[in-house]
C-alpha cells in the first residue's frame, strides 16, 4: 500500500539563519536546499506545510524568564518571518507553535493552523500518512517533530541534505539523526528521492492558514 506524503519545512525563519537572534551555522544554505524540495513537491501537487516558532514576548523559553535560549521568533517581528529566500508556494499551510508563555514549541506536531486546527488532526483529515521533513534545527525542532510524528503513527522520511543543527555539544546533530533513524525514520536526499513521493491531486479539506 502506497503512503500519501507531504513536505514539512521546519522553522526556516530569519532568527534561525545567519544574522538572526539564534542562528544555525549555514542555515541559509539549508534554505537553498529546502527550495529544491519545495519545487519538487509543488511540481507533483503534493501538500506543503511550513512550521514556525511564534513565541509571545514573555515566554519561559527565553533566558530572561529562566529558559535556555535568547529571545527569538517573537510574534510579528522580522526574526519570526520565514527566510526571505525561502520559496514557499502560495498554498503552503503554515503551522504555528510555541504560542503560549509556557510552551517551548519544539515540535511542529503540537502546532496549529491559523484557525486553531491541530496539525495532527489536519493531517488525518487530509489522509496523509507520510511526512518528508527538513529544516532547522536538526538537534532540536526537527528532532522533536520527527520523534513525535513517529509516535503518532506517521511514517517519516528525513531529508538529510536539507537540515542543519545547532550542535551545542559537538556531534549533537549526528546523534539526533541516529536517534530519529533508530526510532523508525527513513532518510533520503534529493538525488535519491526519485519517484518516492506520493501525492493526491484532489483538493484537500478546508483549513486555516497560519
Amino acid at each position: 500500500m502506497q503512503r500519501r506524503g507531504a513536505l514539512l519545512v521546519v522553522d526556516a525563519q530569519v532568527d534561525f539563519c545567519p544574522g538572526g537572534a539564534l542562528p544555525v551555522p549555514q542555515g541559509d544554505l539549508v534554505v537553498q536546499a529546502l527550495n529544491r524540495y519545495l519545487d519538487l513537491f509543488k511540481q507533483r501537487s503534493a501538500p506543503i506545510f511550513a512550521s514556525r516558532d511564534w513565541h509571545p514576548k514573555k515566554s519561559k523559553h527565553f533566558k530572561e524568564n529562566g529558559g535556555e535560549w535568547p529571545a527569538h521568533c517573537v510574534q510579528g517581528t522580522l526574526g519570526s518571518e520565514f527566510h526571505p529566500a525561502l520559496m514557499l508556494p502560495g498554498d503552503t499551510i503554515v503551522i504555528s507553535k510555541g504560542m503560549a508563555p509556557w510552551d517551548d514549541g519544539y515540535s511542529a506536531m503540537q502546532g496549529v493552523t491559523e484557525n486553531g486546527t491541530p496539525f495532527i488532526m489536519l493531517l488525518r483529515r487530509m489522509e496523509l500518512d507520510r511526512l518528508y521533513v527538513g529544516g532547522l534545527a536538526t538537534d532540536f525542532c526537527v528532532r522533536q517533530t520527527v520523534l513525535e510524528a513517529l509516535k503518532a503513527g506517521f511514517s517519516v522520511t528525513l531529508l538529510t541534505d536539507a537540515i542543519g543543527g545547532v550542535d551545542l555539544r559537538p556531534g549533537d546533530s549526528d546523534r539526533a539523526v541516529a536517534e530519529m533513524v533508530h526510532s523508525g525514520a527513513d532518510v533520503t536526499t534529493l538525488a535519491s528521492i526519485g519517484a518516492a513521493v506520493v501525492w493526491d491531486r484532489s483538493p484537500p479539506p478546508r483549513h486555516g492558514r497560519g
